[in-house]
């Protein structure tokens, strides 16, 4: 895929959408493990539900991509095998894509199918929100938005490779560029393609790294060392915990960005999402 883009840096984003789709390729089909569509909020979405699972506790899962990118299909047997590891269901939702549909959009959508949960009968406690990459993004900032409309919120937030400082300013992105696959090879035009033309880096509900962080349920962030946006999860790491949430920071040697894609192909892949699997079953009630 970095071979592809590398050779056509100016792919248009159709081309580029259907490169990213094939995502789902890298990971393998989770065992026991049934999907059904659905329309959760104003959005398509994707139940992944795992034999034997607590039915009534539910991961708000929100796919990766760049803001622009992606999509439920290229993300359920991720969100399948995180499913699995937690004994729960996931719900993965197909939100509105930039450029098309801009900032803040894709929260609005988050914050539907919250809302949707909700009406199903899930209650806050049993809730996690649930991202990687541009959507670990939505899913912290989808409760901060939660927090700021008063409503009750999830019970643990999980961001892997989040993609959370629009500005770049991280000290990884230069330090691990001749170490990143995939982002290396990508041009920096997202942010500008989600913000659209009223939008803002600075914005604390797309730039989280300048939001106030009070009150927000525990906190699991998973990166790599060789990825440009470790530095991502590290700041806002310091800064949740500066805000008193219960953080854990989970830095994986050598790993690439989102490297639980390879999820049921490697060994480490399978071993973080173990981890988040064991750190989310207590947070929703099952340990």
């Amino acid at each position: 895929m970095a071979d592809r883009m590398a050779a056509t840096p100016d792919m248009p984003l159709p081309a580029r959408r259907a490169l990213f789709e094939e995502l789902h390729a890298r990971a393998a089909e989770p065992t026991d493990v049934t999907y059904e569509e659905v329309t959760a909020g104003s959005c398509r979405a994707v139940w992944c539900d795992p034999l034997d699972a607590a039915t009534d506790r539910v991961l708000l899962y929100l796919h990766g991509g760049g803001f622009v990118t992606n999509s439920a299909d290229s993300h359920r047997k991720m969100a399948g095998h995180l499913a699995k590891a937690a004994g729960v269901r996931a719900l993965v939702l197909d939100y509105r894509r930039a450029p098309e549909h801009p900032y803040p959009a894709q929260i609005e959508d988050a914050v539907g199918a919250y809302h949707w949960l909700l009406a199903q009968g899930h209650t806050p406690g049993h809730i996690a929100s649930v991202g990687d990459s541009a959507g670990g993004n939505l899913a912290t900032v989808t409760v901060l938005a939660l927090r700021d409309a008063g409503m009750p919120l999830p019970a643990a937030i999980v961001a892997v490779s989040p993609a959370y400082d629009l500005e770049a300013t991280g000290e990884s992105i230069e330090a691990n560029r001749d170490k990143d696959a995939i982002l290396s090879k990508l041009p920096l035009d997202k942010a500008a393609m989600y913000l659209g033309e009223h939008g803002s880096v600075k914005d604390p509900l797309a730039n989280p790294l300048y939001a106030d962080l009070t009150g927000l349920p525990p906190v699991y962030l998973s990166c790599g060392t060789h990825e440009m946006l470790q530095d991502d999860a590290v700041r806002f790491a310091a800064l949740a915990s500066k805000a008193g949430a219960d953080t854990t920071l989970d830095i994986n040697e050598g790993m690439q960005h989102v490297h639980i894609y390879m999820a049921g192909r490697a060994p480490e892949a399978d071993a973080t999402i173990a981890a988040i699997g064991a750190w989310l079953r207590p947070r929703l009630g099952l340990d």
